[in-house]
């Protein structure tokens, strides 16, 4: 249970301004129909972030030792920095025709704004760090709804009411902590 606790917490956190959770106040507006966009979220985000800790977990297998997870406790820290730093995003990447529907378009677009995103690269860092693929993909993914269900349906109302600075400085915090214990336990 604090594998799911620990996924969830990061990755909503780490989600608050994230570009997808801007892509998700996007779709909200141009399309006006939440339930195929939350599909939508959750189909492509349970398959990325399913992918996303497999492969984690698979690389530290490979890979186990100081030096890797070194690395990996780097990566934390690394995250904690990248965090801080507001993603924007292309609209004219959402401002093409959506001729595959609602739920497709939302999956596809999210599947692939995900690709080498702050949330997915951090499900590979937990995925390394937990060796517990299940449990990580539906903490993650649960981070994300949690971060995505209320920007769709809200809109762009949600950057008005949840302050994004405080949000990404919380996020940095966690991933510092994450980090910093992970040395802690290297050293230890």
């Amino acid at each position: 249970m604090d594998i799911i606790f620990a996924s969830t917490l990061l990755v909503a956190f780490a989600e608050i301004g994230d570009k997808t959770m801007l892509l998700a106040i996007i779709l909200a507006a141009r399309f006006r129909a939440p339930w195929p966009i939350i599909a939508g979220i959750f189909a492509a985000t349970i398959v990325n972030h399913a992918l996303a800790a497999w492969a984690g977990s698979a690389i530290s297998g490979l890979l186990d030792g100081f030096w890797f997870r070194l690395a990996v406790a780097l990566g934390f820290l690394a995250m904690a920095a990248w965090i801080l730093v507001p993603d924007k995003i292309d609209e004219d990447e959402v401002d093409k025709p959506a001729r595959y529907g609602v739920f497709l378009t939302t999956s596809l677009a999210f599947f692939m704004a995900e690709m080498g995103d702050k949330t997915q690269i951090a499900t590979v860092a937990l995925g390394a760090r937990y060796h517990a693929v299940e449990l990580v993909a539906i903490g993650t993914t649960l981070g994300m709804m949690i971060a995505n269900v209320p920007a769709v349906f809200l809109g762009d109302r949600i950057t008005r009411i949840v302050p994004l600075r405080a949000m990404r400085i919380g996020a940095a915090i966690i991933f510092a902590i994450l980090g910093a214990l992970a040395i802690r336990e290297l050293l230890g």
